[in-house]
């Protein structure tokens, strides 16, 4: 798998969004997992936070999710033209959530946007109301004061010009945010698509709930290549917004595609199928253990602090008691709504 930096280059669409990146400074991260099958990452000048793939076809491309911002979407487009000068055809949500959605609505009119029903439904209607975006535009906040305090009693030039850079990127990501209009997919599937880029065939499928009530992968049989978004990370992902107790048979239906690489929506792609197991495994403590503390009329904050997955600590690095109280929150309305 060949790693490629692809240069962002300034256009006027950048310079309108006041996200402006130097000519010479790679905006994302390009990883050749397949001929013509790019994993993008972000490179650091503006704030991306998830991956997203790139798919080239015999005359168009597809993207697999938009990332955080406007202004991180323009920056991935503009990178995409140092891969291909072939135009975007099509763009995949893996799911709703900010960090894969947000920047929808910087691709052309012409864009073929696909997504679940479920993330249509949420993207149509007041995404940045949701409790997962505004916690997390919370958390940014709160960070980017923590920086700026440690900024003024830093004692070397070295610590403060790193900290003057983190604060640049976070405080850009949070103007650029004020950007954001939502924007649903204009086609929602409810199981499985088929389609083709010219000879690649491209599946798009959704094998239940897990991270949200509308995870699409998006899986290339050909090159044996899956983008998993958040219902398959290299750890356990977020589940403020999961169905924790239906994850287990999902992850299990993924198990039935024919991949030898997971593109994830966090982290480095694997080829590890095995590590399915381990997360299945962590899922089914997880509601085990919070279920009987619901049961025990325990806080949901209490049962985060009581939960204790060490067990997982050699397959998934789990090294402290404890765990996002998000988490149990969730599971916690889950059992309420039965």
């Amino acid at each position: 798998m060949k790693k490629k930096p692809v240069l962002g280059l300034v256009s006027v669409a950048l310079v309108a969004s006041s996200a402006i990146f130097a000519a010479d400074e790679a905006t994302h991260t390009f990883e050749e997992l397949a001929p013509g099958v790019y994993f993008a990452v972000e490179a650091g000048p503006v704030k991306v936070m998830s991956n997203s793939l790139v798919i080239i076809g015999e005359d168009s491309v597809a993207v697999v999710d938009s990332a955080v911002t406007p202004a991180a979407a323009r920056g991935l487009l503009s990178a995409i033209g140092g891969l291909t000068d072939k135009p975007v055809s099509h763009l995949f949500n893996t799911h709703f959530h900010f960090d894969h959605a947000h920047g929808n609505q910087v691709f052309s009119p012409n864009v073929v946007i696909i997504g679940h029903e479920y993330t249509r439904k949420k993207l149509s209607g007041d995404p940045l109301a949701e409790s997962t975006f505004t916690s997390f535009m919370e958390f940014f906040a709160q960070n980017l004061a923590e920086l700026e305090v440690r900024q003024a009693e830093a004692k070397d030039d070295q610590t403060r010009e790193q900290l003057r850079e983190e604060i640049r990127v976070l405080a850009d990501f949070l103007r650029d945010s004020k950007e954001i209009v939502p924007t649903p997919p204009t086609v929602a599937l409810n199981d499985r698509l088929t389609l083709w880029l010219g000879g690649r065939e491209i599946q798009l499928h959704f094998l239940g709930r897990g991270h949200t009530g509308g995870d699409m992968v998006v899986f290339l049989p050909e090159e044996k290549v899956v983008f998993t978004g958040d219902l398959l990370l290299p750890g356990p992902s977020y589940m403020g917004d999961g169905f924790v107790d239906e994850w287990v048979a999902t992850l299990e239906r993924l198990k039935g595609l024919d991949f030898e690489v997971v593109a994830p929506g966090h982290g480095a792609p694997f080829r590890d199928r095995e590590h399915i197991d381990n997360i299945q495994a962590y899922l089914r403590d997880l509601w085990r253990d919070a279920e009987e503390l619901y049961g025990e009329g325990v806080s949901a904050v209490e049962a985060a602090l009581r939960i204790d997955l060490r067990s997982h600590e050699s397959t998934l690095g789990v090294a402290e008691p404890g765990v996002d109280a998000r988490a149990v929150l969730r599971i916690y309305q889950l059992l309420e709504a039965r």
